[in-house]
């Protein structure tokens, strides 16, 4: 690619008199500043936070650990910023704003909003990165194994730019891939990769591990992401599982950890949107739980925008059971609790969908949050309740 292919992909700034440039890269899809200005130890960061504010870019050029303490810098401007800002609207409430559920998805759509507010400041300091995935600042760690898994070999050998932010996020994901996630269940740890969904909340999978069985012959797994539902449920018995997914960077992470845990035999992996063709007497599905608009490539895991694939899922569920067969959908009611998403709507789309509801199993939260006083989404997260819900075709 040259600068003239897409300028859009492209950093460009000054320095002195000569115009730069330099490939941008963002796994989230996030275009570059449009104005970008090099920056190293020297620069204050109350001076650094008001350019970030302005949209300029801080391309770093000075060490890395002190990059990463003036990013730590910035996120506790950022959030005295937001304190002042709550505090002022706590004077002057929001009219027109009901209790309950209005004012939680009040709640939710602030809490995000200053969120992306967050990520679009921190995602101003800039990191650049040659050839190899070698970062050439002063005491830069080693991000090639980071890198190579995350973005693969695409930009190998491209330079580019990378916030620090992205950065990290990387780094932290290596580390994860590389420690895995402990699945009780399973008595073994899933490895996920960058990119796809952690399953740090081990509820939903308690519900898989417990529910009884409807048969062990085959079962469809519809949205496989680590191919933690797969390897619990080949280590059930389920002597063979199709397990799809239209992310094959899910796929692929999901394949490993099958071969891993020794199960990858009773498992075909399918790239596919929702379901694979056939029948089977059990499908099981864990869609996002929110619908809401993702705004990175890691939030497709837990926004479904408009419920396109709860509401696919169900409507199309009956057409892949056998008789008496049964269809797993494990979902959390923290939409409804937010006021994203109606009381009686999960009913009417399943008796919509031509399913009856032959049995629920029901679990409550065990992460921190939900007893985090100090989050802002605490009272909805207080009252939710993951449920396995056991569908069936109605006769």
């Amino acid at each position: 690619m040259t600068p003239h292919d897409d300028s859009l992909a492209w950093l460009t700034w000054q320095t002195g008199s000569t115009q730069q440039q330099l490939r941008w890269h963002s796994e989230a899809g996030n275009p570059p500043p449009k104005r970008v200005q090099e920056a190293d130890d020297q620069i204050a960061a109350d001076t650094a936070y008001k350019l970030a504010c302005e949209g300029c870019g801080l391309l770093w050029r000075g060490d890395f650990q002190n990059a990463r303490q003036l990013l730590q810098a910035l996120g506790r401007r950022i959030d005295k910023a937001r304190e002042r800002a709550l505090a002022k609207a706590k004077d002057k409430p929001a009219a027109g704003v009901a209790a309950g559920a209005g004012a939680a998805a009040q709640a939710f759509h602030q809490h995000r909003q200053m969120q992306a507010q967050r990520a679009r400041i921190l995602g101003m300091l800039l990191i650049p990165v040659e050839p190899g995935f070698v970062v050439p600042l002063r005491r830069a760690p080693d991000v090639q194994a980071a890198c190579r898994e995350a973005y693969g070999p695409e930009l190998a050998d491209t330079a580019f730019a990378v916030s620090l932010r992205e950065l990290q996020g990387l780094i932290g994901a290596h580390e994860w891939r590389k420690k895995g996630v402990e699945i009780g269940a399973l008595g073994a740890r899933i490895h996920p990769w960058y990119g796809v969904f952690s399953p740090v909340r081990g509820e939903y999978v308690d519900l898989v591990a417990q529910a009884a069985l409807p048969s062990t012959e085959l079962a469809f797994d519809i949205g496989v992401g680590s191919g933690v539902l797969s390897a619990v449920l080949a280590q059930r018995g389920v002597r063979k599982i199709v397990a799809t997914d239209m992310d094959p960077r899910a796929l692929a992470c999901a394949r490993q950890n099958l071969q891993q845990l020794g199960l990858h035999q009773q498992v075909q992996l399918q790239e596919a949107d929702l379901f694979p063709e056939g029948r089977a007497p059990l499908v099981v599905c864990n869609p996002p739980w929110l619908p809401a608009r993702p705004s990175s490539p890691i939030e497709h895991a837990v926004y479904d925008p408009d419920s396109r694939m709860l509401l696919g899922f169900l409507n199309g569920l009956a057409q892949h059971l056998t008789p008496q067969g049964e269809g797993w959908l494990i979902m959390s009611d923290f939409a409804e609790h937010l006021g994203l998403r109606a009381p009686g709507m999960l009913a009417e789309a399943i008796a919509k969908a031509g399913l009856v509801v032959a049995g629920r199993h029901d679990i409550k939260p065990r992460h921190g949050k939900a007893v985090d006083r100090d989050d802002p989404l605490h009272a909805a997260r207080s009252k939710e309740t993951t449920t396995l819900w056991r569908l069936r075709a109605q006769a």
